[in-house]
C-alpha cells in the first residue's frame, strides 16, 4: 500500500459515521454512517467507489469485510443486515431478518462462512453467507443489550460485548457459552476485539477504560488501561498484535502497547466530536477512524508508536533481568546479543539498544549508584556501560574461557564479579577494566551466580556443581569449606539484609538457607531481601519455593533468570518487551 497524505481523504460526510472497515487489500475502505447508506472509499486516491449503497430504512451501525473481501456486511438499527457485493456495488440477496431491536455489530468468522450479529434485542445470531439462512437458536442469556461481537482468529470463539458490562465467550458451533461472563468494567462494554494471535482479548468500556483479558482463562491482564476522560467506543489491535488502538467520546484515539499496557505516546486530536470507530489497515501502517463530526480520517500510527517506543523489543529471548538500585529502570539482555534498558514505570524502552557483544547477553548487573552497567556474553566477554547515555565504557573485559553466566558489583561499586562456564570466578576493577588477582577456582562446573554481602566482605559464589563456595575479595581466598547439599545447579544467591544469611535457589526449584558465620543451613526468613529474584516454574512465579503469582499463557517462555523483583515490583518479559506487576500484595510487604 502506498503512502497516504494525511489530507488525502478526511472526508465529511452528511451524518455521523459510525463504524469503519478496511478491506482485506486495504485498497477500499468501508464506512456506515446515519444517513443509512454504506459508502466506499478508495484509500489510493480518496475517491469514493460508486455511489453510496442504499437500502437500509435506517442508521446503519456496523459494517464488516469478508476474509476474502468478496462480501460486505452491513448492520442496521432497522432490525436487519444487508449483504453487498464491494466490486459490483449490488445487494446480495434479501436483508436477514429475525432480530426484534437494531443490529450493532456484525462480524465474519475468520473463513467467511458465517455471519455474527449483535443486537439491541439482548441476543447474538449466526447466519450461513451462502444461504443468508439463520444457524440454529439465537444466543440468548446476556441480559442486556449486546454492542459488539468478535470472532477469535481460529473461529472457535465468539464474544459479545454487552450493555450490562460485562463480556460472554461462546462456542459458535454449539452456541453454548464458554465459561462464566468476564467482569471487571463499571459501565457498558461498547467494543471487543482479539488480537491476532487469539492470546489476548481488549475490551473499551463506558466507565472510560480499556482491558485486556487472557480469553482462555477469562483472567484480567493487568490494570484497566486509564487515559480516555470519556466513553470509549472502540478498540482495535494492530495486525502484527503489538499495538492496540482506542477510540473515545473525548474525540481523540489513544494508541498503547499492547504487552504491557504502557500508553505510546501523546492522544491523537483531529476530530471534533465522539470517536465511534477505529480500524488499522491490513498493513498496520495506517489507522482509519469514524467520527460523530461526520468525517473519515487516515492517521499513521507507526509513526507515534515507535517515537514512543511501541514497537521496540528485543528480537529473541530474553535471558537475564535487573533492576536498578533505585528500582527506576530495568536492564534486559537477550539472545538477540543485545542489553536494553527500560522504564520499570511505564514500561518504555529507553534509548537505542546497547549494541557490542557478539554472542548471547547472558547476565547484566546495574552498580549501586546506578552509573555503570556490565553485561556478560556467551562471547566470554563482559562489557560495561553507562545507562544513562548507553555509550559502552572502556573495552571488552577479557579474561575468561567460557561464558560469562552472571555478575555482581560490590556495594561500594570498586569492584566487579563475574561467574564463567570456565569454573572460575573473576575479580575486575570497573574504572580500569583490568582483572584483580588470578581467577578463584575450586568449582567443578559452571559458576551460575555471583553475590557480594551488603558489607562487600564476602563473595558468594554458586555452581552447577551444587556447592556455595564463600570468598575474601580482598585477599581472594576461599572462606571455609564449600556449602553442600543442594539437590540441583545453584542458579541465584542474595544475602539478606544484615549479611548473616545466604538465600540460595536452585534450578529445580528447592531453595537452601546458610548462615554464614556457622556454614549451617538455616530456617528461610519470612521477609526476603528487596532485590531476592523470584523462580518461574510451571507457569507460576515463585519465591522461596512459595507460588504467588500464576501467568498467563503469554508469558509462558519465561525462564529461569528472566524475572526480576524490586520490593512489591515484578519484571516479567513477553515476546521481547516487559510488563512489570506490583505484588506487594501478594507478599505482603
Amino acid at each position: 500500500m502506498s503512502t497516504w497524505p494525511s489530507n488525502l481523504w478526511t472526508r465529511s460526510q452528511d451524518a455521523e459515521v459510525n463504524e469503519v472497515a478496511f478491506s482485506p487489500t486495504g485498497r477500499v475502505l468501508a464506512f456506515g454512517s446515519d444517513d443509512t447508506s454504506v459508502r466506499l472509499l478508495d484509500t489510493q486516491t480518496g475517491a469514493e467507489v460508486g455511489e453510496p449503497l442504499a437500502g437500509h430504512g435506517e442508521s446503519v451501525r456496523s459494517v464488516c469485510f469478508s476474509p476474502n473481501g468478496k462480501l460486505l456486511a452491513s448492520g442496521s438499527t432497522d432490525e436487519t443486515i444487508r449483504l453487498w457485493n464491494p466490486e459490483t456495488q449490488t445487494v446480495v440477496g434479501e436483508p436477514l431478518t429475525g432480530h426484534s431491536d437494531g443490529v450493532i455489530s456484525v462480524c465474519f468468522s475468520p473463513d467467511g462462512k458465517a455471519l455474527a450479529s449483535g443486537s439491541s434485542d439482548g441476543t447474538v445470531r449466526l447466519w450461513n453467507t451462502q444461504t443468508r439462512a439463520v444457524v440454529g437458536e439465537p444466543l440468548t442469556g446476556h441480559g442486556a443489550e449486546v454492542w459488539s461481537v468478535c470472532f477469535s482468529p481460529t473461529g472457535k470463539l465468539l464474544v459479545s460485548g454487552l450493555a450490562g458490562g460485562k463480556i460472554q465467550l461462546w462456542n459458535p458451533q454449539t452456541g453454548v457459552t464458554v465459561g462464566e461472563p468476564l467482569a471487571g468494567h463499571g459501565e457498558s462494554v461498547r467494543s471487543v476485539c482479539f488480537s491476532p494471535d487469539g492470546k489476548l482479548l481488549a475490551s473499551g468500556s463506558y466507565d472510560n477504560t480499556i482491558r485486556i483479558w487472557d480469553p482462555r482463562t477469562g483472567a484480567a491482564l493487568g490494570k484497566p488501561l486509564a487515559g480516555h476522560t470519556s466513553l470509549v467506543m472502540s478498540v482495535c489491535f494492530s495486525p502484527d498484535g503489538e499495538v492496540l488502538a482506542s477510540g473515545s467520546a473525548d474525540s481523540t484515539i489513544r494508541l498503547w502497547n499492547s504487552q504491557n499496557g504502557a500508553p505510546l505516546g501523546e492522544p491523537r486530536t483531529g476530530h471534533v466530536n465522539i470517536v465511534r470507530s477505529i480500524c488499522f489497515s491490513p498493513d498496520g501502517k495506517h489507522l482509519a477512524s469514524g467520527s460523530n463530526d461526520k468525517t473519515v480520517r487516515p492517521w499513521n500510527p507507526v509513526a507515534q508508536a515507535a517515537a514512543a517506543g511501541s514497537l521496540v523489543r528485543h528480537h529473541a529471548k530474553v535471558t537475564f533481568v535487573c533492576f536498578s538500585s533505585d528500582g527506576k529502570r530495568l536492564a534486559s539482555g537477550s539472545q538477540d546479543n543485545t542489553i536494553r534498558l527500560w522504564d520499570s514505570q511505564t514500561g518504555a524502552a529507553m534509548g537505542e539498544a546497547l549494541t557490542g557483544h557478539t554472542d548471547w547477553v547472558q547476565s547484566v548487573c546495574f552498580s549501586h549508584d546506578g552509573n555503570l552497567l556490565a553485561s556478560g556474553s556467551y562471547d566470554y566477554t563482559i562489557r560495561l556501560w553507562d545507562p544513562h547515555t548507553g555509550a559502552a565504557v572502556g573495552e571488552p573485559l577479557t579474561g575468561h574461557d567460557g561464558w560469562v553466566w552472571s555478575l555482581c558489583f560490590s556495594p561500594d561499586g570498586n569492584l566487579l564479579a563475574s561467574g564463567s562456564r570456565d569454573y572460575t570466578v573473576r575479580l575486575w576493577d570497573p574504572c580500569t577494566g583490568a582483572a584483580m588477582g588470578e581467577p578463584l577456582t575450586g568449582h567443578t562446573d559452571h559458576v551460575m551466580s555471583v553475590c557480594f554481602s551488603p558489607d562487600g566482605k564476602l563473595l558468594a559464589s554458586g555452581s552447577m556443581d551444587e556447592t556455595i563456595r564463600l570468598w575474601d575479595p580482598q585477599t581472594r581466598v576461599a572462606v571455609g569449606e564449600p556449602l553442600q547439599g543442594h539437590s540441583g545447579w545453584v542458579i541465584s544467591l542474595s544475602f539478606s539484609p544484615d549479611g548473616m544469611l545466604l538465600l540460595a535457589q536452585c534450578h529445580d526449584g528447592s531453595v537452601a538457607t546458610w548462615n554464614v558465620i556457622t556454614h549451617q543451613r538455616s530456617d528461610t526468613p519470612r521477609s526476603p531481601p528487596s532485590h531476592a529474584n523470584p523462580m518461574y516454574r510451571d507457569h507460576w512465579i515463585t519465591l522461596f519455593s512459595s507460588r504467588f503469582l500464576w501467568l498467563p499463557s503469554q508469558y509462558w517462555d519465561n525462564g529461569d533468570r528472566t524475572t526480576a523483583r524490586f520490593g512489591g515490583l515484578l519484571a516479567v518479559f513477553q515476546n521481547g518487551s516487559p510488563s512489570v506487576f506490583d505484588v506487594s500484595r501478594a507478599l505482603e510487604l
